[in-house]
């Protein structure tokens, strides 16, 4: 429970505003971040009413969808680093959809540090038992480097599968999905265009 002194200096960094400017910055609804970022709608509508102060996890994840760092957050300075190093050990891992019934695969930010990103850069891992992941797609463009097993692609109905060491570079406005070929388990990286999702 927040002291009424901490919950009225937070309220001046006026956060829920901010969660909702960018929101609608990207023409997302309420349902579509909560979707991407495994929050309720009840919650997110909350925190951008000004009703609850997030916490600092809870706003990560709002963060990672938009590809800012948390310090958006709690400044207006215009200033921002040239430089944002991530950790192998501060990586969170998440998986690509929360409602998913069987393995999906899991993805790493590797650049959440960095904030106003022209792109976002994923470590994906597909297991040797995880599901296709759902067809997507978004503003900009995504190059797929694959690091271990193969992993298929599907873009605009048609599969581009991509053993160790190959690459993709594609349109994401065109629906595409992913999923592990072979039957070893799949490790890729993935980097889309900060104006993607």
């Amino acid at each position: 429970m927040l002291t009424e002194t901490l919950a009225k200096g937070l309220e001046d960094y006026d956060i829920g505003s901010k969660v909702r400017v960018l929101r609608l910055d990207k023409g997302m609804a309420l349902a579509q971040l909560g979707e991407h970022s495994g929050l309720s709608v009840g919650m997110l509508s909350k925190i951008e009413r000004g009703q609850i102060i997030p916490t600092l996890p809870t706003l990560l994840r709002i963060a990672m969808v938009f590809g800012v760092g948390l310090d958006h957050f709690f400044t207006d300075n215009e200033d921002r680093p040239l430089i944002a190093i991530t950790r192998k050990k501060e990586r969170m891992r998440f998986p690509e959809r929360q409602d998913a019934k069987g393995e999906t695969y899991t993805f790493e930010s590797l650049n959440f540090p960095a904030t106003d990103r022209r792109l976002n850069g994923y470590l994906a891992e597909f297991p040797a038992t995880s599901e296709p992941s759902k067809p997507h797609s978004h503003d900009g463009v995504e190059l797929v480097y694959v690091m271990k097993g193969q992993l298929a692609i599907e873009i605009g109905g048609e599969d581009q599968v991509l053993n160790e060491g190959d690459a993709i570079y594609f349109d994401s406005s065109a629906p595409h999905s992913y999923r592990r070929a072979g039957k070893s388990s799949c490790t890729a990286m993935i980097i889309v265009t900060a104006d993607g999702e």
